[in-house]
């Protein structure tokens, strides 16, 4: 067969995209990678492990394999790297908690209205979509983005040249589980760290800091970031996943007030999924504005320069981009002059 003869084949498996969802869901809901991993291998042993019908695990698991998550040998399902490492409930890098957030009532109801969204030209959700005062959903996202968070957070911990600066005063706007300020607690002792949220979402972001013990070095600050006064100086301002809510104007503004509070010499940190300017590549940064379109009036992916442009009608200098690998966000980073 002709592989290049026309085919229907990528739109019968995108518009069938949501029976690879559920097949995920319902694994992860019965933690069949855990019980593989500790040795039910067999639809027999599996049925009995998670007391459900051998005939539905059978059936659940040989899709699991034609989907790339599992292995089969001689009738025995095994685990690859990857569903090992992520998805076994005993590893500590295991990341299935993300699911409550991704498949939340709110985000997938983003995107069933998304035909009302493109004819606006914003989410189709109730006013103000998921950027409406206190929504409940930034609780849920707190809770489940943690085990991503946290590497993101100490890559950028250990990615940023703080110039000399080794007891930073550091700044997490929209902090959620608090996870990239408390890694620079954990790089740098002598540091202290300020959370800013609604205050039932840095509820999460100080159960993480007493976990890890850094409790004492974190400074709460409830309220709208666009409202509240940011105090300062600081050395470091974390906006981590959050420009990309807002059209450039607002994002502009913020970074203004952000500029205000830093110490001379300090930096802004904006991790976010960047473009290039063609809005198509690469496609793990680029296709984030179909989110962005789904569940906000105005957010986007911007590409690095139109970051350029905001950080400096914001009058930050040095701009520079610092890969975070190997997920597909990159730090946005800008610093106040010394002068």
């Amino acid at each position: 067969m002709d592989s290049s003869a026309p085919s229907p084949f990528l739109f019968l498996d995108t518009l069938m995209g949501y029976q690879k969802t559920a097949m995920i869901r319902a694994a992860v809901e019965l933690d069949l990678f855990t019980a593989i991993g500790e040795g039910a291998c067999t639809a027999d042993e599996l049925a009995l492990r998670r007391g459900v019908a051998q005939r539905g695990v059978r059936i659940l698991c040989d899709s699991l394999v034609i989907a790339g998550f599992l292995t089969k040998s001689d009738g025995a399902y095994g685990l690859t790297p990857d569903s090992a490492l992520f998805l076994d409930s005993r590893s500590p890098a295991c990341f299935t908690s993300v699911m409550e957030f991704l498949l939340s009532p709110t985000i997938v109801e983003g995107y069933d209205r998304l035909t009302d969204a493109v004819r606006r030209g914003g989410t189709a959700l109730p006013p103000g979509g998921t950027m409406a005062p206190d929504h409940p959903v930034w609780v849920q996202f707190a809770r489940a983005m943690s085990p991503m968070a946290g590497p993101l957070g100490r890559g950028v911990a250990a990615g940023l040249d703080l110039r000399g600066v080794t007891a930073p005063r550091v700044l997490d706007i929209a902090a959620g589980h608090g996870l990239f300020g408390l890694a620079f607690a954990e790089r740098y002792p002598e540091g202290r760290i300020t959370a800013q949220d609604w205050e039932s979402v840095l509820e999460v972001a100080s159960g993480n800091a007493s976990r890890m013990g850094f409790r004492d070095r974190l400074t709460l600050l409830p309220g709208s970031v666009f409202d509240v006064d940011l105090g300062g100086p600081y050395d470091v301002v974390l906006l981590p996943n959050f420009l990309h809510h807002f059209d450039p104007a607002v994002c502009t503004e913020l970074l203004k007030k952000v500029f205000g509070s830093l110490s001379p010499g300090g930096c802004a940190v904006a991790v976010e999924f960047v473009s290039n300017d063609d809005r198509v590549t690469p496609p793990g940064a680029a296709s984030f504005a179909l989110v962005m379109l789904a569940s906000t009036q105005s957010g986007d992916a911007y590409s690095w320069n139109e970051y350029r442009e905001m950080f400096t009608a914001a009058r930050f200098v040095e701009l520079e981009q610092l890969p975070l690998p190997p997920s597909a966000e990159t730090a946005v980073v800008g610093r106040k002059p010394t002068a």
